[in-house]
């Protein structure tokens, strides 16, 4: 089987071709972050409109890239949500009415989903069951993967997500969108000591929830008691805030393996680009004697490749939606139900 998918859910243009047999054959993306940037974040309906845009040239030179005919797709794949709605029916109209021009089945794909799935795109990839941790700007969650389809949720955010700290925190320090990446270069010049800011609900035995948004009320105090926000300042502050994201995301998965008994940890989401969270997490799991996965880098941030994987798993079990036109701002993970062959 080899598909097409489309990922449109937040400010990423993307579309992938997929081959059961040879792989990954093309994967195309385009970002809207300048355009966002004067805004100092996602603007919804600029982001609809540059989809409607970007999206099947992006599809066309997938396509080209992967030496592919629409004769040759055995379906399409496409994010249904969760998202941004207006996002989400823009690549959901276009996945759709290709797939009814081409006569191949379509399939709805939990955004989620797609980067749980993402490191089985590399070649050593990770075995179910295993732990996984999701961390993105707008979700934090530890979970039990026992199969594709098979979540079990251990734990999440009940306020902000650890990127969502990540962004917020930066705009604090007066940095540009987007700001999570900005906060994680200007943290290696940081002094450590300097600050000290809360770890949240570490000090609640066997509790795997998070809580983010204490972060931010101590930097914007760390912020304000600073008369002239040097450089230097501003680094420390950030040195601080990362170290404290960290420690936090590290002892839960951890927690989380201890109390599972499985020897794999999964990362996944855009946070788990962070450098200093993957050395973190790479020293910790050689203390305790396990493994962790993370996607590349560029399977990290929102793309069409992991889409694919989700769609391509269903799709081959016989699974297709019909031929109305759906997305779903929300879509709760636990929903989702293993793909079972027909």
């Amino acid at each position: 089987m080899r598909i097409l998918a489309i990922e449109s859910s937040c400010d990423e243009s993307a579309a992938a071709v997929l081959d059961q047999q040879a792989g990954l054959l093309a994967h195309e993306l385009f970002s809207q972050v300048d355009l966002h940037r004067i805004y100092g974040g996602v603007v919804p309906e600029l982001a609809s409109r540059d989809h409607v845009q970007r999206l099947l040239p992006l599809v066309e030179r997938a396509l080209e890239v992967a030496a592919t005919s629409p004769a040759q797709l055995q379906g399409v794949a496409y994010t249904a949500g969760p998202g941004l709605i207006g996002a989400l029916l823009t690549g959901a109209a276009l996945a759709r009415s290709l797939a009814y021009a081409w006569g191949v089945p379509a399939i709805g794909v939990h955004h989620l989903e797609g980067h749980l799935l993402a490191p089985l795109l590399e070649p050593d990839p990770p075995a179910f069951p295993h732990v996984a941790l999701l961390v993105s700007g707008g979700h934090t969650m530890l979970v039990e993967a026992t199969g594709i389809g098979a979540y079990h949720l251990l734990g999440e955010t009940r306020d902000d997500a650890a990127g969502e700290a990540f962004d917020k925190s930066a705009k604090l320090l007066g940095l540009p969108y987007p700001g999570g990446p900005q906060l994680a270069r200007l943290a290696t010049a940081g002094r450590p000591g300097r600050y000290s800011f809360p770890r949240p609900m570490l000090d609640r035995s066997g509790g795997l929830e998070f809580s983010f948004s204490g972060l931010k009320t101590a930097v914007l105090h760390a912020v304000r008691a600073v008369a002239d926000l040097t450089p230097h300042a501003a680094a420390d502050i950030a040195l601080e805030l990362q170290s404290a994201i960290v420690e936090t995301l590290v002892v839960k998965a951890m927690r989380a393996l201890e109390q599972t008994g499985h020897q794999t940890l999964v990362v996944a989401g855009g946070v788990g680009a962070n450098q200093a969270l993957r050395a973190a997490l790479d020293a910790a799991a050689r203390q305790c004697g396990v493994r962790v996965y993370y996607p590349r880098l560029e399977f990290c941030t929102d793309n069409a490749a992991m889409i694919a994987v989700a769609g391509l798993a269903r799709l081959a079990a016989g699974e297709h939606d019909d031929l109305a036109i759906r997305a779903r701002a929300q879509w709760p993970l636990a929903s989702l139900r293993c793909p079972t062959p027909h």
